[in-house]
């Protein structure tokens, strides 16, 4: 490797990037705001990731997807979150959902799950939590039991992002109690299945645009073959895919940190005070600089957790939570910085910042908890889990 090419993106991963950038900015952003506002699905990023290939770009293409290593699939969701972070739940969700099959399914369920979702026919939510397992999640109440060659799901889900959008559904439920976390299964569930059901959207602070709902399982009848791995190794599944997921929150969060840090920048450059731009005052350059320091260390983390999630290292799991919740809390402050910035303007709707400030709280929370992320990293270092580089 050339010296230059130390720490950088390689030419194609930069191309990707500045495609994405501005697909998002000229058919993603100018929706985002009434995205928000309404508290409506982002049909018009979902019809233009899908057109540009973009809605699961982490597909193989053994699959029929693009085969976009982690770290291009970073660099899509970070682009879409820099303008809408509702919208780019859709690739991140379409991971998270369907990654359990990539990582366990038999080779069938691939064919026709991950072609089905690479050819857009349908998004890809994730069933883990439930009402009494959030943080607890192998607390699980949903039940599956075997009936022939059919499996019986009853229990709800809670919290599920995008559901009743998404066509398909990785669900964990119990199938031998007496086992707790080596006694769940996981399995894919088809929206259309007789017995799936959903809630009203949950009405939210933030990612408004993004329906959360309970997904309720009233007999549904699985058939055998749509179990993913081996019975009893669910939990283990999902375990390893919030892993490789928790980057891809990350990236959410750094992508919308970055939003709010270009708006701020523009903003105070051109607002006026005491006869200069507020740009000229000490104090605001400080916090100027802090806010780009902290997204650039949360973007290098995040770009490192990436390449050890492609590459499978052992200390995947420390980098995946280190930066979830690195990233997730620089998210949050350089929001509410700029909504500072802004002043009364960015207290108002008329701005974007005090959306992303809405939108980044919930990088803190979902998919662990940033007190969460700290046991995990905690654990992983008490047990010499940790790269030296």
């Amino acid at each position: 490797m050339r010296v230059s090419d130390f720490y950088a993106l390689s030419e194609e991963h930069q191309a990707i990037r500045e495609t994405v950038r501005a697909l998002a900015e000229a058919k993603i952003a100018p929706f985002a705001a009434a995205v928000d506002e309404e508290a409506r699905y982002p049909q018009e990023a979902h019809d233009a990731l899908v057109a540009g290939g973009f809605h699961a770009p982490h597909v193989p293409e053994a699959y029929g997807g693009a085969g976009a290593d982690a770290l291009a699939t970073v660099l899509v969701i970070e682009e879409v979150a820099r303008a809408c972070v509702s919208s780019s739940l859709i690739p991140a969700v379409n991971k998270l959902g369907s990654l359990p099959v990539q990582i366990g399914g038999s080779e069938e369920l691939k064919q026709t799950y991950l072609g089905k979702l690479a050819a857009g026919e349908g998004g890809f939510s994730y069933c883990l939590s439930e009402s009494e397992a959030g943080s607890d999640a192998a607390n699980q109440k949903a039940r599956a039991v075997r009936d022939g060659d059919h499996w019986v799901l009853n229990g709800t889900k809670r919290w599920i992002t995008n559901a009743g959008e998404s066509e398909y559904y990785t669900v964990l439920a119990m199938t031998d109690p007496e086992k707790r976390s080596k006694g769940i299964s996981a399995f894919v569930v088809e929206k259309s299945d007789e017995g799936v059901s959903f809630g009203a959207p949950e009405k939210k602070l933030g990612i408004k645009g993004s329906p959360t709902r309970e997904v309720y399982f009233d007999d549904v009848r699985i058939p055998e073959e749509r179990i993913i791995g081996d019975e009893g190794k669910g939990f283990a599944i999902a375990m390893e895919t919030l892993d490789h997921t928790r980057v891809t929150i990350a990236a959410q969060a750094v992508g919308v940190a970055q939003g709010a840090l270009d708006y701020a920048l523009g903003y105070v450059q051109e607002r006026q005070q005491f006869g200069k731009p507020i740009s000229d005052f000490q104090g605001l350059q400080f916090m100027i600089a802090d806010m780009g320091m902290k997204v650039e260390a949360a973007r290098q983390i995040t770009y490192a957790a990436a390449g050890r999630s492609e590459r499978g290292d052992k200390d995947l799991t420390f980098f995946g939570a280190a930066a979830k919740a690195f990233a997730s809390d620089t998210a949050m402050q350089v929001t509410t910085d700029a909504v500072q910035l802004l002043g009364g303007y960015g207290f108002t709707r008329d701005y974007p910042v005090e959306r992303m400030m809405r939108d980044a709280k919930i990088t803190q929370i979902y998919e662990g908890t940033n007190q969460v992320q700290r046991i995990v990293m905690a654990r992983q270092l008490l047990a010499g889990i940790q790269s030296t580089l």
